[in-house]
């Protein structure tokens, strides 16, 4: 995945997380939208990670492409 896909996908599921935190507003979320805006936060943090990875391979002349995504388990405790 290169970065401009990378991007792509974090649009798109910044997207996503508004629309729900937006109908949140009229309504409380039931247990699958609550579930579903946690896993748009670890999909998001897990994106962030892979671009981070490729940036830092390419400024180091390594492949970017050699970047894997971490697992949510992985990601998740990073301090912010």
């Amino acid at each position: 995945m290169d970065d401009a896909t990378i991007l792509q996908l974090v649009s798109e599921l910044t997207d996503e997380e508004q629309r729900l935190e937006t109908s949140h507003l009229n309504a409380p979320l039931s247990g699958d939208g609550l579930a579903r805006l946690r896993q748009i936060e670890i999909e998001l943090d897990q994106c962030w990670d892979l671009l981070r990875q490729r940036r830092a391979r390419r400024a180091a002349g390594e492949d970017p492409d050699e970047a894997t995504v971490r697992p949510a388990e992985v990601v998740e405790k990073y301090l912010q």
